[in-house]
């Protein structure tokens, strides 16, 4: 067991596709990170297998910030603390407890199910996209429950295309900050589990695949090209790696990360 580095930063994303939200402690748990894409729009003009409505149909859906109307209910499972006590499973929040409201990019306030949000979502895109409201208690990620993400990486791939790159364009849950220099070097992690923190313990699976979404500046919508190109150039398509909790417990941020040895 050797420790490989510590946690950048946590990030969690109320919404689907849209603004993520930074914490300094989250719950790691079997479903994903606690509160973590809990709610998201579907489309009936979406490709079939992957029925959501994204920003890679309306890019300003990243300019939408989601809030929890009860944040210190959202911040972690309501019976945690005697869960652990009794090695059970905690009890995610009553739905009512886990309600969002979307600030607009004009500075409206919404709540997540009002049907005005719906018609500024579909504004200026194929209205083809009929939308529909979908809550999960698990996470609706587009693989594994929980991401992480190297600083390194977005170094290196800011240096290969002569930009510095923002490392929010990864959209990750666990951005960590690896005590080697090079980049990528979570690739080495598959089919390995790391301990971060006291507690948690996370099985790599497998490489994250890449799409367009990397391409978007997550302030201004603004598209880079270069990135996703140089991902699939020199990168086999991926960046970044998904896990799955095996052991859950709470994150911080600045928390050490480990990495076990094989079993």
């Amino acid at each position: 067991m050797s420790v490989i580095g510590k946690v950048d930063s946590l990030w969690r994303y109320p919404v689907k596709s849209m603004r993520g939200e930074e914490l300094e402690e989250a719950f790691a748990g079997f479903a994903g990170i606690y509160g973590d894409r809990l709610f998201a729009f579907t489309s009936s003009g979406s490709p079939k297998g992957f029925p959501y409505f994204t920003a890679r149909e309306q890019n300003r859906l990243l300019q939408y910030r989601p809030r929890f109307r009860y944040p210190d209910k959202a911040a972690r499972p309501t019976n945690l603390s005697e869960a652990e006590g009794m090695g059970a499973n905690p009890v995610w929040a009553d739905p009512s407890e886990l309600m969002v409201d979307v600030e607009t990019p004009d500075g409206k306030k919404l709540p997540i199910d009002d049907p005005a949000l719906m018609d500024m979502l579909r504004a200026d895109v194929d209205q083809k996209h009929q939308l529909t409201l979908r809550r999960s208690e698990r996470a609706m990620t587009d693989c594994r429950p929980v991401s992480i993400f190297s600083l390194q990486s977005a170094r290196q791939l800011g240096e290969e295309i002569g930009t510095q790159i923002d490392k929010r364009r990864f959209r990750a849950n666990v951005y960590v900050d690896l005590a080697s220099a090079q980049g990528f070097a979570e690739n080495e992690f598959v089919g390995r589990s790391m301990r971060i923190g006291p507690k948690v313990v996370v099985t790599i699976l497998e490489r994250d695949p890449r799409c367009v979404m990397i391409t978007l500046d997550p302030d201004t919508t603004q598209k880079t090209p270069a990135i996703l190109k140089k991902v699939a150039q020199a990168h086999e398509g991926m960046a970044g790696v998904y896990g799955a909790v095996i052991v859950e417990g709470m994150l911080h941020k600045g928390d050490s990360v480990e990495l076990l040895e094989p079993t």
